[in-house]
């Protein structure tokens, strides 16, 4: 395993992130494991040196928060062994106050968040969508708050505009609040959008990119075809069908030449790709099989030359915003 400094800040994050929406409880997502079935894979992952988490309480309903306080709790004897990230927004029940990102969300959405973690801080806290009904200056606001009450080390956003990325930070700027220094966003080499605008401003204000799905839902991995899904995820994937299109698999394809002409796995050479990328700091990878943590870990050491970069993007075919 490699190690990196996520953005210009001086926290070190393996070049790794284990993303644990895989793991809570079933009745969310049929895909999704429980805790003894989560165990073996974030051991496999702890033993390769990953030492980066992230989460969310939407995911699972809040189960995929305590499978991981749990499983971290007993692979790291040192809460300072591991940087931990969760998230807000989503909605959490039916009231209209359990979702969004108000002041009266935000606080009472981590302290929720660390009761069901089992910790007493995050090292990351994440607005997970962009908020349109909350004026920033009090999302900013209660952030700050959040950090100041040492309930998170740091704080990150995802997925949005880069007007808007850059309207909170100019806000924190002048409220004299904390600055964000991760953005989570929806970043493959089937969806490069965010090349145009967002990762510009990041490597230009040290925002680290952590970003997710950075295998495509399994697409750049082989879970599906043209013509088949190959894997209970793939097969029940609604979402996936609005973020790729057919002209997306002759990016597939290369990945699986040039995968074949190095005798690796196409995750590999995607990920790889991936963490070629100057404002990449570490793509969140998700893992349900041993050997998907295996790739993860594995496609830190591979090297892909510049012919080889070109080959994999020359077939890109450009996307309308998608993920927001």
């Amino acid at each position: 395993m490699e190690y990196t400094r996520l953005g210009s800040t001086g926290l070190e994050i393996s070049r790794i992130c284990l993303g644990m929406m895989n793991y809570g409880s079933p009745s969310w997502r049929e895909w999704v494991l429980d805790l003894d079935d989560a165990r073996p894979l974030v051991r496999s992952a702890v033993e390769r040196g990953v030492t980066f988490f992230d989460t969310a309480d939407v995911y699972s309903f809040g189960a995929s928060e305590e499978v991981t306080g749990r499983l971290l709790t007993e692979f790291f004897p040192d809460r300072d062994d591991y940087v931990l990230g969760t998230k807000v927004f989503m909605p959490m029940g039916e009231g209209p106050n359990k979702r969004g990102l108000s002041r009266k969300h935000i606080l009472s959405g981590i302290d929720a968040s660390l009761r069901r973690l089992g910790t007493d801080h995050v090292d990351l806290h994440q607005i997970h969508r962009w908020d349109p009904h909350t004026p920033i200056e009090e999302t900013m606001e209660a952030l700050h708050d959040v950090v100041r009450a040492g309930k998170a080390r740091y704080i990150g956003a995802s997925s949005m505009y880069a007007w808007q990325f850059a309207k909170a930070q100019h806000a924190a700027d002048l409220g004299g609040w904390t600055r964000f220094v991760a953005m989570q966003d929806h970043y493959n080499l089937l969806y490069r959008e965010e090349e145009r605008e967002m990762h510009p401003l990041c490597r230009d204000q040290g925002v680290g990119v952590i970003p997710w799905s950075p295998l495509a839902r399994g697409v750049l991995a082989g879970n599906r075809t043209r013509d088949v899904r190959n894997t209970t995820r793939a097969s029940t994937d609604s979402f996936a069908d609005q973020l790729y299109a057919e002209a997306d698999f002759a990016v597939v394809d290369a990945v699986r030449a040039l995968a074949e002409q190095r005798g690796l796995p196409p995750a590999q050479i995607a990920l790889a790709w991936l963490l070629h990328k100057e404002a990449v700091s570490a793509p969140i990878v998700g893992a349900t099989k041993p050997g998907h943590v295996e790739d993860a870990v594995a496609a830190v050491g591979v090297e892909l030359g510049a012919d080889e970069i070109a080959a994999l993007e020359k077939p890109y075919v450009p996307h309308p915003v998608l993920g927001h």
